[in-house]
């Protein structure tokens, strides 16, 4: 991957991932092997019986690196993981392999063939309710281009039907533009976005997607201290492909240079997060994750190391520029109590997409 992080501001380092390449070595362990028939978007394995009780953990594969018809894929498990594990391997046209109480210790080489569509009880969602993906079993799909000659990321979510809010310096300049939902399906996204520079936000056109739009924060005001989570993918290709979820605070209710437009947060955020959702404690949206301070540049001003100091466009401000697009988003005020940081994961999950530009 190679990533031309856009001028942003002098301190502040717009969050785009650094080239990252996989390793290529094989490490010892079990080789699972694809025998469908067609190439699989995702692959699990975990350790017996959590598969039965559908905790399948993260995706192994990398992002926009299928695992093709008659390849293999290397599963080193850690010391004393035992010999039973559950396999599980999602395809591109959703069909599923899952294999159970497999010893890894007797057969190093595990075929997953005959392929079939999941029932309702094989694999836990998430969440309840229903996720962003295609709108129709007609509903164009795509594939990541293993040939482009550079590949940045970034995150999104969806505000309607065939419409993903995202940072405009996490599209620029792509020649295409495609997002994984959480469905695991690929759609395309078609020009033209339309964009804010200034803000640095922007709409996607993805026709197609559809699914549970995000509900915007409006009243009360966002108090300092106040508990936000953020959501994305970040570090795609050195972490696992699932996304993360980070929770801190609204440290400020102004940006780098006193930027109006932005909040400070402490919610860790790293490469791969912009444009992701900033969610309030009953997961609604407060900000746009945009930023992260430039430490090294603070250092040599200062002499001295700036510690977790992130920014987020704020949600007052991703809602206007909403209305000028004129696309209405589902609004609400955040009142009572407070859910629990895993269940504003669960909700806002449904919602965010991986994005992949490719150029």
């Amino acid at each position: 991957m190679r990533t031309a992080i856009p001028v942003f501001l002098a301190l502040a380092l717009a969050i785009h991932p650094p080239a990252l390449a996989q390793n290529a070595a094989e490490p010892s362990g079990f080789r699972a092997v694809n025998r469908t028939g067609t190439e699989a978007t995702q692959f699990f394995a975990v350790r017996s019986p959590r598969g039965t009780q559908g905790d399948w953990g993260g995706n192994l594969l990398t992002p926009g690196r299928p695992l093709v018809e008659g390849g293999g894929f290397r599963v080193s498990p850690n010391a004393g993981a035992g010999c039973r594990f559950d396999l599980r391997l999602v395809l591109a046209d959703t069909r599923e392999v899952v294999l159970r109480d497999q010893d890894i210790c007797v057969n190093r080489n595990i075929d997953l063939a005959n392929a079939a569509r999941p029932t309702q009880s094989a694999v836990r969602a998430p969440t309840a309710g229903p996720m962003a993906g295609p709108a129709s079993p007609s509903t164009p799909l795509v594939q990541p281009n293993s040939q482009a000659r550079s590949v940045s990321v970034g995150t999104g979510f969806l505000v309607a039907n065939d419409r993903v809010m995202t940072n405009h310096h996490v599209v620029d300049n792509c020649n295409r533009i495609i997002l994984r939902t959480p469905t695991g399906h690929w759609l395309a996204a078609t020009p033209p976005a339309r964009i804010d520079a200034a803000i640095d936000l922007a709409l996607l056109n993805v026709p197609g997607l559809a699914g549970p739009a995000v509900t915007f924060r409006t009243a009360p005001a966002i108090r300092r201290g106040e508990g936000v989570v953020a959501y994305g993918f970040p570090l795609a290709g050195l972490l696992s492909s699932d996304p993360k979820l980070t929770r801190g605070e609204v440290n400020g209710l102004r940006g780098i240079r006193d930027n109006p437009n932005q909040y400070q947060i402490s919610a860790e955020v790293q490469p791969g997060n912009s444009g992701g959702p900033l969610v309030d404690m009953q997961g609604n949206i407060v900000g746009v994750v945009v930023s992260k301070l430039n430490a090294e540049a603070v250092s040599r001003q200062t002499g001295d190391i700036a510690q977790n100091v992130n920014f987020a466009v704020q949600g007052q401000v991703a809602l206007a520029f909403m209305r000028r697009a004129g696309i209405e988003a589902r609004t609400a005020e955040s009142t009572g109590p407070e859910r629990g940081t895993a269940d504003v994961g669960d909700l806002i999950h449904r919602s965010t997409l991986f994005i992949r530009c490719e150029r």
